[in-house]
């Protein structure tokens, strides 16, 4: 009987196609921006806050410090798709976009669209012909560049009950729909901001109400910890690469094992521990970890550090605990096995951090001489003299945001490794 199951399973075996080798890996996506671009976010207020713009720019500025890119916000409180108090759509487009041309042009619209009140078909009609006006104004006027279509960012009716059923958000996410379905025929990114930030809102509300009403206080503009969220999602949706740098060091020789997007020179042993120097190609993204709005964001799934790899290994060490010093400044003490598993550098507060934490700030006095300049535009309507202080801050914004990529340039760093007392 044994035999025959035997001959029996060799015939079916026999039967069956071989089995293809398994396919190689897909190689990960390139990243929607490039040296050279020049980005505009267009949406409301929600864009006119600015953080996840920011959140973006802080994030090429120090992760391509070589590019030569810029970065425009030309978000205006109360805006739809047919424009608002700054001027009609085709006023807004040709001021605040076109003027500009940009390489690349991310679209927010849909918190005001909905009308705060419940679903309708025809808001939602509404709101796709203007959305496909923008589209068909935008295509002839910037030929080549590339769209991103941005779901808005929700209403809150998770941490706060519905003020009608079903719900301010089930609008949102009705004219989402139609956003995602526009994109898919237009051939664009399209990016989630809804999502993911009522599921941050809801993984909050399981421990603590009150913080999970933080992440959007006032149930419309997301707080910074929700500009955090969806910066993070627009730069998974641009599929940003997570590396900052990767250096693998062999104690036994002392060896330089690997170094990705690093340079390592002068390795020797010192003091029963290491030395080097090391010169990245990019800084870490200027957060801390143990910063009250960040902790919230990743309580709300931001999920950083899958953007902020920068990761320091270490084999061959004696059993004991390690400090690391940067640039003479203490970084942390570490095990032989955390070393040798690979730190991740990005969560300390180190040199590198604190020069990224510069090009942040400059970031944020940027938005807000773009967010005057938005306004002088809009009253020069009235008083044309107004050009001559329009034309000195956009001077001053081009000098800035050149300013900001040399600031992000790496140094050379001195690390040390010493057994801790």
């Amino acid at each position: 009987m044994t035999r025959r199951r035997a001959l029996l399973s060799l015939l079916t075996a026999l039967a069956l196609p071989a089995a293809s080798p398994a396919a190689p890996p897909e190689p990960p996506a390139p990243f929607a921006l490039r040296d050279g671009d020049r980005v505009v976010f267009y949406g409301d207020s929600i864009t006119q806050d600015g953080g996840y713009a920011r959140f973006v720019e802080e994030y090429v500025r120090t992760r391509f410090p070589r590019w030569d890119v810029r970065f425009y916000n030309a978000g205006v409180g109360g805006d739809t798709v047919r424009g608002g108090w700054a001027g009609p759509i085709d006023t807004r487009l040709q001021r605040d976009v076109v003027a500009l041309q940009p390489t690349v042009v991310t679209i927010m619209l849909g918190m005001n669209d909905g009308g705060y009140k419940p679903f309708d078909p025809q808001t939602l009609a509404t709101f796709a012909e203007g959305y496909r006006a923008i589209v068909a104004k935008l295509r002839p006027a910037l030929p080549g560049a590339r769209l991103t279509f941005i779901r808005s960012s929700p209403f809150d009716d998770v941490a706060r009950p519905p003020q009608f059923a079903p719900g301010y958000d089930d609008a949102l996410r009705r004219l989402g729909c139609y956003v995602t379905t526009l994109g898919a025929k237009e051939k664009v990114t399209v990016a989630d901001f809804r999502d993911p930030v009522n599921a941050g809102i809801a993984a909050v509300l399981k421990d603590n109400p009150d913080l999970a009403r933080q992440v959007v206080p006032d149930r419309v503009h997301p707080g910074p910890a929700g500009h955090v969220v969806m910066g993070a999602t627009l730069l998974r949706a641009w599929s940003a690469p997570t590396l900052v740098s990767r250096v693998a060091i062999d104690s036994a020789g002392p060896r330089v094992a690997s170094a990705e997007r690093s340079e390592v020179s002068d390795l020797a042993t010192s003091g029963g521990g290491l030395s080097w120097t090391q010169l990245d190609e990019a800084l870490p993204l200027p957060v801390s970890f143990e910063d009250a709005t960040i902790e919230l964001a990743q309580r709300a799934g931001a999920d950083l550090e899958s953007l902020d790899q920068q990761v320091l290994a270490v084999s061959g060490l004696a059993v004991g605990r390690y400090e690391l010093k940067i640039d003479g400044q203490a970084v942390g003490a570490f095990t032989e096995e955390e070393l040798a598993k690979g730190v991740n550098l990005a969560r300390y507060s180190t040199p590198m951090r604190g020069q990224a934490y510069a090009v942040a700030w400059a970031a944020g006095d940027g938005h807000e001489l773009q967010k005057l300049r938005r306004r002088l535009l809009v009253a020069k309507a009235q008083d044309p003299s107004l050009q001559a202080t329009i034309d000195a801050l956009s001077a001053q914004d081009e000098a800035a945001q050149k300013a900001r990529s040399e600031q992000a340039a790496p140094k050379p760093r001195k690390f040390e490794l010493t057994p801790a007392p």
